[in-house]
């Protein structure tokens, strides 16, 4: 059944947590409230930056490239998790967006909320981490703005950014290019970011401490696009839902299918230890630090050598191909040789983690 069939009921409904999920009612409010009224061409587009058609300062006349814009929101809960802060977060996110592209990042702002209450301390904290974040990517924070608000009405901290970049204009990169007999392949292990957070609000131990893999990837897609400039079809950071709704997201903009297999994912033990505890599916479980590959299959092992010879692809794993199917489904070969769907989730896992 597709997500379109079902109405979001404007009239009388309410915002409430599964809107900011990811999944299907995160969706439905995208496509029937905000693309209905901002609707343009480069919104359109469908990802998670928009290209355009325009030079940027000493680019301007250099018809060569391309301007990519992106802007994000982040929200977590806790401030402060194991492998990193709101404040890395927000940076390295960002430029993932940029980078998705196959853009080369360039420039972010920041646009920050401020609880009355929160400890100057450790605003200095997540503000140094931001700096550092920029520095390792050699990206700059060139404008922002701050707000404060009464206390019990910001949950001490969010965090705006928007991030600028250029792409070659040779690079097509877009979830609307997925095509029947490409791979799919991941850079590394799933739900490590989501875990790592849950652990730290809900005073979780497990035998080996979970940490986040929040990172910078355009290195890695630097890399990547050097071996393989034309193979390379669609890039995607599966934060909010995981790999399961970004694969979900990717097939209903490429009009695909797309089918996994289970013993091909890379799971940290701890981690899929605590999905298992928790009742939660590491499909679903964000990342931070990991990006999703879909190419064309001639070019899907120089791609996968390259990405495990980088620090961010060591783990890198093909776990799937993309098959023609009318009503986009994504699919999985299970262990024992059944079929499951990964189907858009109804309702928030884990809320607040990125």
């Amino acid at each position: 059944m597709s997500i379109k069939k079902i109405p979001l009921d404007i009239k009388n409904g309410l915002v409430d947590m599964s809107h900011g999920a990811g999944g299907r009612a995160s969706y439905q409010l995208i496509k029937e409230i905000f693309y209905k009224a901002f609707d343009n061409h480069f919104l359109k587009q469908g990802d998670d930056a928009c290209v355009i058609d325009m030079g940027l300062g000493e680019l301007s006349l250099n018809s060569n490239y391309r301007l990519v814009l992106t802007t994000d929101a982040h929200v977590v809960s806790p401030l402060f998790f194991p492998g990193g802060d709101i404040g890395c977060l927000s940076v390295n996110g960002t430029i993932n967006d940029v980078a998705m592209s196959g853009a080369v990042p360039l420039y972010l702002t920041a646009s920050f909320i401020l609880e009355e209450g929160l400890q100057l301390v450790n605003l200095q904290k997540i503000v140094n981490s931001m700096a550092d974040a920029a520095r390792k990517a050699n990206v700059h924070v060139v404008a922002g703005d701050t707000k404060v608000v009464e206390k019990g009405k910001g949950d001490g901290l969010f965090i705006s950014t928007t991030g600028v970049g250029y792409v070659d204009r040779n690079v097509n990169i877009s979830g609307r290019n997925a095509k029947n007999g490409d791979v799919v392949i991941v850079s590394g292990t799933l739900g490590d970011h989501g875990i790592a957070v849950l652990s730290q609000r809900e005073s979780l131990s497990f035998g080996t401490q979970v940490v986040s893999d929040c990172a910078a990837l355009h290195t890695l897609v630097t890399s990547m696009l050097k071996v393989a400039p034309e193979g390379i079809h669609v890039l995607r950071d599966p934060t909010r839902g995981g790999v399961g709704i970004t694969l979900n997201e990717i097939a209903h903009q490429s009009n695909v299918g797309i089918v996994l297999q289970e013993d091909s994912l890379p799971i940290q033990p701890q981690v899929g230890a605590a999905c298992e505890l928790l009742g939660l599916d590491p499909l679903y479980v964000a990342n931070e630090g990991k990006l999703i590959v879909i190419c064309d299959p001639q070019v899907a092992q120089i791609v996968l050598r390259t990405m495990r010879a980088h620090p961010l692809g060591l783990n890198a794993q093909q776990i799937g191909v993309v098959v023609e199917d009318s009503n986009n489904f994504v699919c999985m070969t299970t262990k024992l040789g059944g079929q499951r769907m990964i189907d858009w989730l109804n309702a928030e896992q884990l809320p607040r983690i990125c």
